[in-house]
């Protein structure tokens, strides 16, 4: 039990610093935020909300610049200013940010976020140990490698979840009778709405998978969904 301690230790820190990550948000999120109401989004928010089984989607507005939907930690989503200035703009449709509602639903759904929070805790205990054990072979390297590690195994994961909650979204988005293709379409020109963060970074240290990529996945969905019939 004495042996497995400093492990413990860890994996407590690793929680503590996520819980108070969180918190932080929290704060954020209820400073600079408001339920959003947008006649423009009503008929789409009203068909996801029929097609998931609930009365209304509740959806705020989170007083930031960037282009970007949010899932919070207590399952509430969010758009951006910046999305509704681009909306306003006709960069994008009412459809368009209905797909990135339910992409955030699809997180909720799927309880990514609690995810997140195994992940982290986990991540954080692999950091510690390999920049110890890492550390005493390698000086002054060690932990770099093993920061550069945990940061790769935290990215790969960040992508599965984005992955997850593109499938759920595209469901959602056929029972709704909506259709995928404001999801890809809006994926198509995302990089130049959000500024392309990244986008001549490696893949295996991006946080999200390339829009390219994304649209694949949707297209290899709707193949299994509608198979071509055969001569």
């Amino acid at each position: 039990m004495i042996k497995l301690l400093p492990l413990l230790l860890l994996v407590a820190y690793g929680f503590a610093m996520w819980r108070f990550s969180a918190w932080q948000l929290g704060r954020e999120l209820a400073a600079r935020s408001h339920p959003l109401t947008d006649a423009r989004l009503a008929p789409v928010l009203a068909r996801l909300a029929r097609a998931v089984g609930v009365a209304r989607i509740p959806l705020h507005l989170y007083e930031v610049e960037p282009v970007n939907g949010l899932a919070a930690p207590d399952g509430r989503v969010f758009l951006t200013r910046g999305f509704l200035r681009a909306l306003d703009a006709g960069q994008v449709t009412p459809e368009e940010l209905g797909a990135v509602v339910a992409h955030e639903l699809g997180h909720v759904a799927l309880g990514h976020s609690r995810r997140r929070m195994i992940d982290f805790t986990g991540q954080n205990a692999l950091r510690m140990v390999l920049a110890t054990v890492l550390g005493r072979f390698l000086p002054g390297i060690g932990v770099w490698i093993a920061n550069l590690a945990a940061s790769a195994l935290a990215a790969r994961l960040s992508r599965q979840d984005e992955y997850e909650a593109d499938a759920w979204a595209s469901a959602l988005l056929v029972k709704a009778g909506i259709g995928t293709r404001p999801q890809k379409a809006l994926f198509a020109r995302l990089e130049r709405l959000t500024g392309a963060p990244g986008a001549g970074a490696p893949a295996w240290i991006l946080s999200h998978p390339k829009s390219a990529d994304r649209i694949a996945a949707i297209e290899a969905l709707e193949a299994r969904w509608h198979p071509a019939p055969r001569d």
